[in-house]
């Protein structure tokens, strides 16, 4: 039987942290190691905990999601940050996102689909919901001459990598749709980010939606 994915959820309000423990424990496959009532205990316990997955609130008192994500991702590299927020077209989404988030989610969202995104999380992939999916491709329409070029300076297979890390797949699952190791995927996606300038692959996902290349 596999690991429990170990989870810490960061919420300011005590009834909210109680819910999404239950609901974790009780679907079974997870384990809620911990729980922050800010960014900033969620910042001291991360480096202790390095947890799995961190279900981060956006909005908090003294240190809202957007800092707290980016520290817990210095703290904590292997720990993926899903940010969950009451409002689509908050303005934090993209601040969000280049501290590190790897999702970005509604709080009202069926607990179904809240699970299957902390697993997917777990996995390397990334979960929007639709809502803010839409409000990200809007604000990043119109992709300036200086992502076209760079995209340019990609192979024709990189460019098909960098698709597929935009549809949300892991590196097993590009692996296995262009019948190469990962290994091979892992070094494709290495030279991706050097000469895109980017972070990480949710960087890499956003960059893709920016330049256009996911319309055709």
């Amino acid at each position: 039987m596999s690991d429990p994915i170990t989870v810490l959820i960061v919420d300011d309000h005590a009834v909210v942290r109680h819910g999404l423990r239950t609901f974790l424990e009780a679907a079974g496959g997870f384990q809620v190691v911990g729980e922050a009532g800010s960014g900033g205990e969620a910042v001291l316990q991360v480096a202790d905990l390095a947890p799995d997955v961190v279900l981060m609130d956006l909005v908090m008192p003294e240190m809202d999601g957007v800092v707290a994500t980016r520290m817990v991702k210095a703290r904590s590299p292997r720990s993926q940050v899903i940010v969950l927020t009451s409002y689509h077209d908050d303005e934090q989404i993209f601040p969000a996102i280049r501290a590190g988030a790897l999702s970005y989610l509604l709080k009202g969202m069926s607990l179904a689909e809240l699970s299957e995104a902390v697993r997917k999380a777990a996995r390397g992939e990334a979960v929007m919901h639709p809502r803010v999916a839409a409000r990200l491709v809007q604000e990043l329409n119109g992709a300036p001459q200086e992502t076209r070029l760079l995209y340019e300076s990609l192979s024709e297979r990189e460019r098909e990598v960098l698709r597929l890390i935009a549809e949300g797949c892991s590196n097993a699952n590009i692996a296995e749709r262009l019948v190469i190791s990962e290994q091979t995927v892992r070094s494709h996606v290495h030279n991706i980010l050097g000469k895109l300038h980017l972070a990480d692959r949710t960087q890499a996902a956003v960059y893709a939606w920016r330049a256009g290349i996911m319309e055709g």
